[in-house]
């Protein structure tokens, strides 16, 4: 009976450490695991992401080649230039048309909230108290949780918004980061790191 609940035990422990585990979702040399999506630039520099306007001033998404349901993604983002961009999540592509939900991340402009592309539009803005907490050309950490039909999202440490919906909780696709139209924006992203739920 005691070697019984001696091996129960380390089966727990051995789950709730597989249940706590990141991995990096970015090298820090490439672009492996990830896909580009339209003609907008995506490299790297320095060990940093960087995701910048092209030529052609429009839309441009750079997607991880796996599929994410339930996760807490933990990023690190400065906004040069514009900034405007967004981390999507349940995703997917036909061509840069995407369809799934944008957390938003835009210099003063409802970092934080959700906005569901081709579809409902925003579905949740931080209060403008909450958006002072961006540093603006400064390095900023934003903390993404999703699990089921709940999203909620933190800035800095300050949580901005938390959405619970029927219709996110049954999307499925892919984490991708967003280059929004209109030309002059850049910016870079470091320690992406991901814990599967």
């Amino acid at each position: 009976m005691k070697r019984a609940v001696f091996y129960i035990s380390v089966v727990v422990f051995l789950l709730s450490c597989a249940s706590t585990k990141t991995t990096s979702l970015f090298n820090g040399t490439d672009l492996t695991g990830w896909q580009t999506y339209g003609t907008e630039k995506w490299y790297v520099e320095n060990g940093e992401l960087i995701s910048e306007s092209g030529p052609n001033k429009e839309y441009g998404y750079l997607g991880t080649t796996k599929y994410y349901k339930d996760f807490v993604l933990n990023v690190e983002f400065k906004q040069e230039a514009n900034g405007n961009s967004g981390i999507f999540i349940r995703s997917t592509i036909d061509g840069v048309k995407i369809s799934g939900w944008q957390v938003e991340v835009a210099p003063n402009n409802n970092t934080g909230g959700i906005y569901e592309s081709y579809g409902r539009g925003w579905l949740i803005k931080p209060t403008a108290e909450k958006q002072k907490v961006l540093k603006a050309g400064a390095w900023n950490k934003m903390k993404i949780k999703v699990q089921g039909d709940t999203v909620t999202s933190w800035l800095n440490g300050v949580e901005m918004v938390s959405l619970t919906d029927e219709k996110i909780g049954q999307g499925e696709g892919f984490i991708a980061l967003q280059i929004h139209d209109g030309g002059g924006i850049k910016i870079r992203w470091r320690n992406l790191r991901i814990q599967e739920l």
